[in-house]
C-alpha cells in the first residue's frame, strides 16, 4: 500500500516525462509563481541520458487543478519532500528554482539539509534574490489579499513569459491571477533566518538572471554556502529562460556542473 501511495503522490506531484532510470542524476525542477511543469519537464529532451529532468507541480493547478492551493511554504516543503525522499536518498540530485521557484527549491534543500542531512550537489537558481536578503522584504509587505486583479494581471504582463493570447482568455486569466496571488501568499510564509555562524550548505551555486530583468541582490547567497558561488546575466528580461538560445546554454552549463560535481 505505502508503494502505491508514494507512486501516486509522484505521479501527482513530479512530472517527469522523459524517464531515464539508468541515470547518473536527477535535476528537480521548480516552476515560478503561476507556473506549472509544462515548460521546465520538458527540459529533458535537452539533457544527455546522464541526467533525468522532472519538475515539482504544486496543488491548484494542471492535472492538481481542483485541489486547494497551499497554504504556506511549510505545507509545500513537508509535500514535495515526502514525495522526493526514498529516490533523493538513493541518487545524486540536484534543484533549479526559476523565480517563486527559487524560493521554493532553497526551502526545499534546507528541510532536506537539516532533518535528513541530505544535500544536493548543486544548487542552480535563476531570477530571485538570496533568500536571506533584506531585498524580500517589501515583497513580503504586499497585501495578497487586498491587491486588485488588474495590478496582478499588470505585474503578469510586465514579467513577460505568458502569450498574451492565453491572456485573452477570461478563464486562464482569471486562474493564473488567483494561482500568483496564492503562490505570493505562499511566499510571504517564507521565512529564512540565517543563524550566526551556521553556513547552511556545501554544495556550489549558480545564479542565473535576466540582463533586462530587475538587478536581484544576490551577494548574500555567499553566507549560505562554504562550496562555490557563481553568477551569469543571460540576454533577455525576467523570462529570459524561455528563449531557446539561453535554454542551450543553460542545459550545457548545468550539465557541466553536475558532471564536474565527480558522481
Amino acid at each position: 500500500v505505502l508503494f502505491s501511495w508514494v507512486f501516486l503522490g509522484m505521479e501527482k506531484v513530479v512530472a517527469c516525462p522523459y524517464k531515464r532510470p539508468n541515470a547518473l542524476c536527477k535535476l528537480i525542477c521548480f516552476p515560478w509563481a503561476g507556473g506549472g511543469t509544462s515548460h521546465l519537464a520538458q527540459w529533458g529532451k535537452l539533457f544527455s541520458s546522464s541526467i533525468e529532468v522532472s519538475s515539482v507541480r504544486l496543488p491548484g493547478r494542471e492535472s492538481r487543478l481542483k485541489e486547494p492551493f497551499a497554504k504556506d511554504m511549510t505545507t509545500v516543503v513537508n509535500e514535495i519532500t515526502s514525495v522526493l525522499l526514498e529516490e533523493l536518498q538513493e541518487k545524486p540530485f540536484a534543484f533549479f528554482g526559476h523565480s517563486f521557484g527559487s524560493y521554493v527549491c532553497f526551502a526545499v534543500a534546507l528541510h532536506l539539509k537539516e532533518k535528513y542531512g541530505l544535500e544536493p550537489i548543486h544548487l542552480f537558481v535563476s531570477g530571485a534574490h538570496a533568500p536571506n536578503s533584506e531585498a524580500l522584504l517589501p515583497i513580503k509587505s504586499i497585501p495578497a489579499n487586498d491587491t486588485e486583479d488588474e495590478d496582478i494581471l499588470t505585474h503578469i504582463q510586465i514579467l513577460g513569459g505568458t502569450p498574451s493570447e492565453l491572456l485573452q482568455n477570461e478563464d486562464f486569466k482569471k486562474h493564473l491571477i488567483r494561482t500568483v496571488r496564492e503562490d505570493l501568499r505562499v511566499l510571504q510564509t517564507f521565512s529564512f533566518e540565517k543563524a550566526e555562524r551556521n553556513i547552511p550548505f556545501s554544495c556550489d551555486i549558480t545564479c542565473f538572471n535576466g540582463s533586462e530583468d530587475k538587478p536581484h541582490d544576490l551577494e548574500a547567497w555567499h553566507d549560505l554556502t562554504s562550496g562555490d558561488i557563481s553568477f551569469y546575466k543571460l540576454p533577455g528580461g525576467h523570462f529570459y529562460l524561455l528563449e531557446p538560445s539561453n535554454e542551450i546554454f543553460l542545459t550545457k552549463h548545468i550539465t557541466r556542473c553536475i558532471e564536474n560535481a565527480g558522481l
